[in-house]
Parts: structure tokens; sequence; C-alpha cells
């Protein structure tokens, strides 16, 4: 079965954002609404929203709108129809009639219903549509939120899941969770549980929202957002639907009284106190100040800073489950509150988990996809030694382990299980089978220091005598953050100008190395790859970048310039292919925009519109298969013959004229007063290496002296004393300083 177009039957806030994503894996998409301007109006509600739906702006073209009277009849040509409309059965149940009319008889179908059972959706209609019929619960926002809950009735053709699985999988880069058609499946069910203990807290005035927030965030590896700010983002009013539709469809009298909203949040509804979406919710901003709601009065007062000794020395405890197991056995008020509501939520997922799940892995995949915890609910219990200890008893049943025929298989990482042939403190070498070598880098934000360029021209010379090829990746969330400026700026302040030069001469070599290796070197960059990290990627053979991958020479924002051979790689790649004759400007502007005004991609195909990444380069989707797809990247060169490039000798400059185009555009900017005086200082030396410094008219460089241009204007903006209060800045408060 492929699926290469889809109709979305919803132009909501959900089924524009699927359609978005649909869109973003190549899709060609028909989304439809009850009139062709609210289908058209969802579209446009879609690309307003931040963060964004889309890949790239591009992307929106793929999409059509529609009304259901209008268009409907188009739907015979779409491979997957998603169903996306309000939460209710009977509107459901009709529109769902009128697509069995219309549908093709191979097309997939399916609801994104969060929780309104599937065989009740498909009540009434044909054997051949049941077959064909299944739920597909995205979760919000569909781009960024990996889980998605496939749901088969049991009359589910067992290979429509695994065909929707597949592509959910590898296509849409989501983690794929089977979940039984019960109430809410597995996420929702066990978030909304948690939830719940926490409003019993709350309720019993013995702590605050403040407190709460600062127990329940990432001190038990959960989201900065923690209880409290997740629940303004989501919508109360949604939570309030969602556990009023719970408590309905749950056979137990004594769960379902779990789930009664608390009188407090009741009352937050009806005065539309629903969160972000109304400016109040559990917290409210006013001018600058934000505001936290007393629930006994519905009162906002100011903020109060919650101060916990366990909390503050839980920091120091570096894994998560040590942190958690230390925590919940706290004898103070912390580990009061963890075993009052987190050890409830942990026995209820173990308690009904056979009845909404096929594995307890399953139930662990979707807390750690959906919500954004480090430990799912079973990982958290093994964690807490599952039986206990003699401040906690956790009642635990067998672990589920029936699996269902036709599922995907959650990826492996390949270091996973990988022979360390070599490590230092910043990155390590890794065997990962079939003739690949891997660097991975470990450091703090895999921030690139000497142990980084060692183990990298380590790679190189290991790959090269034993290695058919070498990738450069790892597992963690950021790629790499660029170069460690902390010793840049110590080195800077004590004058210690041979020290810095060695240093920038050694990451220049370290990146021709993985450029001129004799071996295929492809580089898999994923999340921020910023200043260093992306020059690691632009030196590599060939990038295998995840579709997240947030890429972009910043160097700017620390009052520097790319001097890791990002400046002369992108001049390089914007003149390589020009014509005899071509102007070279619009070409060398375009370059000098890119780095001069640190732009960074919003993601992996926004990269490759932007140019840091090329022809030959290829995305993954799915975070989980980058490092196999870039091995099996590596070795399909290795097999076709790899031969490595040569260090190039005549690279076009555009000399004074060029120059003097770019330096008057800066001063342009300075007063206009776009710019500070520093930016137009960057400005002014980046236009001079661009331009090929003191070549007189238009000509060739090699790639070294460009190199040694980059270099020497780094250096120099070193000693400028604005560049290190920017640098200085950078560390502090993790932002940029337009001094």
């Amino acid at each position: 079965m492929k699926i290469r177009s889809a109709a979305v039957l919803g132009a909501g806030v959900m089924g524009a954002q699927i359609a978005a994503h649909f869109a973003n894996a190549g899709l060609t998409v028909l989304m439809l609404d009850v009139t062709r301007e609210a289908g058209a109006e969802g579209l446009k509600r879609a690309r307003a929203l931040k963060p964004d739906p889309f890949f790239t702006p591009d992307a929106v073209t793929l999409i059509k709108t529609g009304s259901f009277d209008e268009d409907l009849a188009a739907i015979r040509d779409a491979d997957w129809i998603l169903e996306a409309v309000v939460e209710r059965l009977d509107i459901k149940q009709a529109l769902l009639a009128r697509v069995d009319q219309h549908r093709r008889t191979d097309a997939i179908v399916s609801s994104n219903t969060s929780g309104i059972p599937l065989a009740s959706i498909a009540e009434g209609r044909s054997d051949a549509f049941r077959r064909r019929w299944l739920g597909t619960h995205f979760f919000n926002p569909p781009r960024y939120l990996r889980l998605l809950e496939l749901i088969p009735t049991p009359e589910t053709d067992p290979r429509v899941l695994e065909t929707v699985a597949e592509f959910g999988d590898v296509r849409l880069g989501k983690g794929i969770v089977v979940a039984k058609d019960t109430p809410n499946f597995i996420g929702n069910r066990i978030a909304l549980f948690g939830v719940m203990q926490v409003f019993r807290a709350l309720a019993s005035g013995d702590f605050t929202i403040e407190e709460i927030d600062a127990i329940t965030g990432p001190a038990i590896g959960r989201p900065k957002s923690a209880t409290f700010r997740t629940l303004d983002i989501a919508g109360v009013d949604v939570l309030a639907h969602v556990a009023r539709n719970l408590a309905e469809q749950l056979q137990d009298p004594t769960e379902r009284t779990a789930f009664v909203l608390p009188e407090f949040v009741e009352r937050m509804v009806a005065r539309s106190m629903t969160g972000a979406k109304a400016g109040r919710g559990f917290y409210k901003k006013e001018g600058e100040q934000i505001l936290t709601l007393d629930p006994k009065t519905l009162e906002y007062r100011e903020r109060r800073s919650a101060k916990f000794p366990s909390l503050d020395a839980a920091r120091s405890i570096e894994s998560t489950p040590a942190r958690i197991a230390t925590l919940v056995n706290g004898k103070d008020k912390v580990g009061a509150f963890l075993r009052d509501t987190l050890v409830p939520t942990l026995e209820y997922a173990a308690r009904i988990a056979p009845d909404i799940a096929y594995s307890t892995d399953d139930i662990d995949n979707a807390m750690r996809w959906g919500f954004g915890w480090d430990l799912g609910p079973f990982e958290t219990l093994r964690a807490l030694g599952r039986g206990g200890s003699e401040t906690v008893t956790v009642t635990v049943p067998e672990s589920v382990t029936v699996t269902v025929p036709g599922t995907v298989s959650v990826p492996v990482s390949v270091l996973r299980g990988a022979r360390v042939v070599r490590m230092n403190a910043g990155a390590s070498l890794m065997d990962l089978g079939d003739g690949v070598l891997g660097v991975e880098f470990h450091s703090k934000m895999n921030a690139i220091g000497g142990d980084t360029i060692q183990m990298l021209h380590a790679g190189v010379k290991e790959a090269s005598a034993n290695f058919a090829a070498l990738v450069v990746g790892n597992d963690a969330a950021n790629f790499s953050v660029g170069a460690n400026v902390m010793l840049l700026l110590l080195e800077a302040q004590e004058g210690n100008w041979d020290e810095v030069d060695m240093m920038v001469r050694a990451f220049q070599g370290a990146t021709l190395a993985l450029r001129y290796a004799d071996v295929p070197v492809v580089v898999a960059p994923a999340g921020m790859t910023l200043g260093g990290g992306c020059e690691i990627a632009l030196h590599g053979a060939r990038v295998q970048a995840a579709a997240e991958t947030y890429m972009g020479l910043v160097e700017v924002g620390v009052g520097l310039i790319p001097a890791g051979g990002g400046t002369k790689e992108m001049l390089a790649r914007a003149v390589e292919h020009l014509p005899a004759g071509a102007d070279l400007l619009p070409h060398v502007q375009r370059v000098f925009e890119t780095i001069g005004f640190a732009k960074v991609s919003t993601s992996g195909p926004d990269a490759m519109r932007i140019g840091y990444l090329r022809d030959g380069d290829a995305i993954t989707m799915n975070r989980d298969r980058l490092l196999a797809d870039a091995k099996d990247h590596a070795l399909g060169l290795a097999r076709s013959g790899y031969k490595p490039d040569h260090p190039r000798q005549a690279i076009r400059v555009g000399g004074e004229g060029v120059y003097a185009a770019l330096k008057l555009g800066v001063h342009l900017a300075s007063r206009a007063g776009r710019i500070s005086d520093h930016d137009a200082l960057i400005g002014r030396k980046l236009a001079w290496i661009l331009s090929g410094g003191n070549t007189k008219a238009a000509g060739t460089m090699t790639e070294q002296q460009l190199l040694d241009l980059e270099r020497e204007a780094f250096l120099s903006l070193c000693g400028e004393r604005k560049t290190l209060e920017r640098i200085g800045h950078m560390l502090k408060t993790g932002k940029a300083l337009r001094n």
C-alpha cells in the first residue's frame, strides 16, 4: 500500500496542522471544512502559527482547500483520508457516511479523535470500510510532538495498520504506539490521571502553584513548563472537555470519580480563564509581570518563589532515575508531594496497562514522546526499585508482554551496543559495525573544544586506516551548540593570542580533514547545529540531517565571524557553479546576509533552502533513524567508489568591486540605525573576506588563502572589547548582546 496523497477533513487547529505536516512529508493534501471559506481560513491560521507547522514556506503549496458540500467527491484521489472534525460522535458518523460514498475502495480512512471509541464512530459503515478504518491520534503540535497513537479495531486489516505505522515512522517522523480502543487511549488517560492527583494536592492548600511547578518540571524529568504552564498552553477548557469525556465513558464508578474536575477548574472554565489563548489561566501576564492564580479566590497575586533545599541538592544528580528516587524517598515536603501524586499515577498506569496497551514499552514511549517525560511510568517504577523502599511502597502487577502482529518496532540507535575504539572527555570513536566508524560528541551541549578536535582528527586517521566510512553524529538533543567560547574568552582576556591562533588553526585543520578524508565522511546533525557545529556539517562529504535541524553560522552573535572554514565554504559553494563572466555580487551578497544576519534554519529542508545543505545531502524525518540512515548513506558512498575531493585552488572572488558594494550596504544600515557600530565593524571584516581581501580585481584565491583571511579577522575581533562583552553576555544569559 502506497501513501502519496491525503485528504484531511476539518481545518481546525489540529486538522490544519496535520495537513501541514503531511505536506512536510511531501504529500499532496486536500483539506476540507464546512465551507470553502472555512477551509481557506484554516490554512491561513496555520501559516501564522508559531512555532511554524511547516518546514518551509513552499510546503503550503501542496495543500488545496475546499468544502464538504462542494468538494467531497475529490477525496477519491486520496490514499489516506483523515477525519479531524469536532469531537462529537454524531457529527463524525454523519460525515463518514458521506465519505463512504466517495472514497476509493483501497483508501485508508482514520480519525484523529482524542478519545471517542473508534468502533462507535464506524457504526453503520460497510464491512469493507471498517477493514480499512483505524484511529490515528496525533498530538498537538503535530510537527513537533513525536507521539502518534494508532488505534486499530478488531476489524482493521493488519496490513492497513502496518502501512500507517511504517509511513508514520519513516515519512512523518513519528514515534508509533499501538493502543487499544479504550477511553482516551494511552497518553491522555495516564496524563490526565496524574493531573487530577496534582489538582487534589493544590486544592488541599498545602502547596502553591509555583511550588508544584518547581517539583513537576525538570527535577523529575519533565518539561520546563511543568504542570500549570503546560495546562495554560494546552487550554484549561480542553482539559475539562477531555476529563468529562473520560468520566462519561469509564465503566468503573470508582475510577470515574478520579476524573471528576475540582470545583475551582469548573469555575475557571465558566469565567473563560482558559489559559494562554485567553490571556489568563493558572498564570496571567500583566505588562512584564507574571501573576499567579489563587485557586480558592480565583484572584491573581504576585508570584512567589518556591524554595526547597531538596530540589537544589537534586540538581547535582545527573541521572534522572537516581534523582527521582532521591526526591520521592525524601522526608520533606517534596517527597510527600511526590508520594501523594506521582506514586498513585504510576500505580494507576500499572493497574490499567493490560486494558489500554499491548506492552508496557508502548506506555513508556507514549508518555515520553507525547508529554516530554524523560522516563515513562514503568521506567520510573524501575528507578524506584519496583517494590518501593522504606518510604515508598508501589504495587505493580506483572508486566504485559503481548505484541500486536504488524506493528513497527521502535528504531534502535546504532550507538547502542557499539564498541568504543577510543575516547576522551569531549568525544568518542565508536565502531558502528559494517565497516563504519563513528565520532560521537559528549561534552556539555556538545560544545567543541580541544578534546573534540583531537577526536575528529583521530577519527579521520582511524577510519582511513581501518574502516570504509566515517559518521559524525550523536543521540543528544543537539548536535553541537558551537565552539567552547568560555575557553576562548579566558585566552583572549589574558591576551594569549598565540593560543587563540592555535585554537583556530586546529579547528580549521579538523574541518579540512573531514572534507578531504580518504573515506566518505557523513555528518548527521539534529537539533541545534550552530557555529562550529554547522562548520563541521559543511565539511562532510555529505550531510544526513534530521528534519528538526536548526543549523546556522551564528558567530556574529558573539562578535566574531565563522573561522573554522564556514565563511570560506559558503563562499565557495555560492560561486563554484557560476558560468564564466557571471556577476558574483548577488551570490556573494546572499552569503554575506546569511552569515551577517546569523540565519538559522527552521528545519532540515529550510537548511537546504538557505544553503547550509546542498544536492546530495539528505533528510531523515524520524530522529531515532538518523544515525542508521547516515551509516547507510556513508556505506553507499563507499560502495560506489568514493573518491575524495582535493583542496580548492581557484575559488572565485569579486575583489574591490564586491568589497565596495558590501561595505556600502553596511554603511547604509549603520546610518539608518539598523545595526550597531560593532555590527558594522564585523560586517566590514566579513565583506573583506568574501571579496578576497587584498585582491584588487576579480580573480581567484586558494582555499588556504581564504582560511587565512578568516583566521586574521577572527583574531582581530577577539581583541575588541565589545566582542568580549558579547561573549560574556552569551555565557551568562544565553542571549546575544547587540552592543
